[in-house]
């Protein structure tokens, strides 16, 4: 790799519209050329449905676009993310699975607007799919984001942080988190689709304990240690405990776009790890879709 690819950096986690990202993928690539990025990857929750259109656009913007996915699990009562990197997004099997996990996803949207209307919080899925002002597309899914999009429009909250506090994160009125996968089970499917597993953002769940519990009983193959929710100080520990487990360190800003004025998570670019941290997933991808590795 030249000194000028090394210079540059890579932002590993960002969402589209294909899941509840505000922009298309091409506009995702956009800015990341504008950012100064060498790479970036499409992660969206439970499904890959953006990821063709954002490799399209990397071509035409010549920037490298990896085919990723964040998958939505359940471990001891807490949802925990699990990205995977340069998998098969054409593999049948994983089209299947996370058809299935769209599926238990619209469920939960069902049960979220219901408790929503238990509250005296009148809001309905057609009035979340209009506010997405366009046709929701084949395989993209509905999330949170879009229903606290309605709850601020139609003013039971001030913005998308007052929505979620009120309504719409763990422990709050309308939150409802049905039975997932596990993260074990999430490392396995990826894998099984020849890509690489990482755990997302370990400290927003907030449970040390919990995460190292995950890391011993999965095949996870890396840590997100850069995410614009952690503190200076969550990311030196996390790169400790990558670092001792010999883990691969990631990061990324996790971009959804702006909402009511504000970017959520962070901008985009604003954490990225160097270019050399995709030779370590690819060479690591190359291995398990060759049976090399037993991980």
């Amino acid at each position: 790799m030249d000194n000028s690819q090394e210079e540059r950096y890579a932002d590993l986690h960002t969402h589209s519209q294909a899941s509840d990202g505000m922009n298309t993928p091409t506009q995702n690539i956009k800015l990341a050329v504008e950012a100064g990025l060498g790479a970036i990857a499409v992660t969206d929750h439970d499904t890959v449905a953006g990821v063709a259109e954002a490799i399209e656009a990397g071509k035409q913007y010549d920037i490298e676009v990896i085919a990723g996915v964040e998958i939505s699990t359940r471990e001891d009562n807490k949802d925990i993310h699990i990205l995977g990197y340069y998998l098969n997004t054409e593999d049948p099997q994983l089209l299947e699975r996370l058809q299935g996990l769209r599926e238990v996803r619209d469920n939960r949207n069902v049960q979220i607007l219901q408790k929503l209307r238990d509250l005296g919080v009148e809001i309905t899925m057609d009035e979340v799919i209009q506010q997405l002002g366009r046709e929701l597309m084949p395989d993209e899914s509905i999330g949170r984001p879009h229903m606290a999009d309605v709850l601020v429009a139609k003013g039971y909250a001030v913005d998308l942080k007052d929505a979620f506090n009120k309504y719409l994160a763990e422990g709050a009125a309308a939150y409802v988190s049905p039975p997932r996968i596990t993260a074990s089970d999430a490392a396995v499917w990826i894998r099984e689709a020849n890509g690489v597993p990482v755990m997302a953002h370990p400290g927003i769940y907030g449970d040390d304990a919990l995460v190292e519990r995950i890391l011993d009983n999965s095949s996870i193959a890396g840590l997100e240690v850069y995410h614009s929710d952690h503190s200076a100080e969550d990311e030196q520990r996390y790169l400790e405990i990558a670092q001792r487990r010999d883990l691969i360190v990631t990061g990324g800003s996790d971009y959804h776009g702006e909402r009511q004025g504000k970017v959520f998570h962070g901008p985009l670019g604003g954490k990225n790890v160097p270019m050399s941290t995709l030779t370590q997933l690819r060479q690591l991808q190359t291995a398990i879709e060759t049976g090399i590795t037993a991980e």
